[in-house]
């Protein structure tokens, strides 16, 4: 089963395959599938044809993937452009929200350790 050009995971329950799709969390997966009126446990391939277009018609309602990336992208160019604060961090790839930087704030920045011994060349011993 394919919607808006993601493939759903055959051998997971629906309302945690429906969550593979960029946009969908686990409580839109379940209103979506409320509204369609299909058993949480379901998997994809025991949907029957109309089952599946009528969850396929329920999700292309919201924004998701490529739509929702480009609308994120816009809105943080935007913080950027006009020199906040949240734009500066974003552009310095720092946490934008408050956290403590002097440690734990690998999650953005990545596994970089900045002290003293990290990335030294190791001498060869004579």
């Amino acid at each position: 089963m394919r919607i808006a050009g993601v493939t759903i995971p055959d051998n997971k329950r629906l309302e945690y395959a429906l969550t593979a799709i960029y946009g969908i969390g686990l409580t839109r997966a379940r209103e979506v599938l409320d509204k369609v009126g299909v058993d949480y446990g379901a998997k994809a391939p025991s949907l029957s044809p109309e089952q599946e277009k009528k969850i396929a018609q329920e999700i292309e309602k919201f924004k998701i993937e490529g739509e929702l990336k480009r609308e994120i992208a816009a809105n943080i160019k935007r913080l950027k452009d006009i020199g906040t604060y949240r734009g500066d961090r974003h552009s310095r790839r720092l946490p934008v929200r408050g956290q403590r930087t002097r440690t734990n704030s690998r999650t953005v920045r990545g596994n970089v350790r900045r002290t003293m011994t990290s990335g030294k060349v190791k001498i060869e011993k004579k």
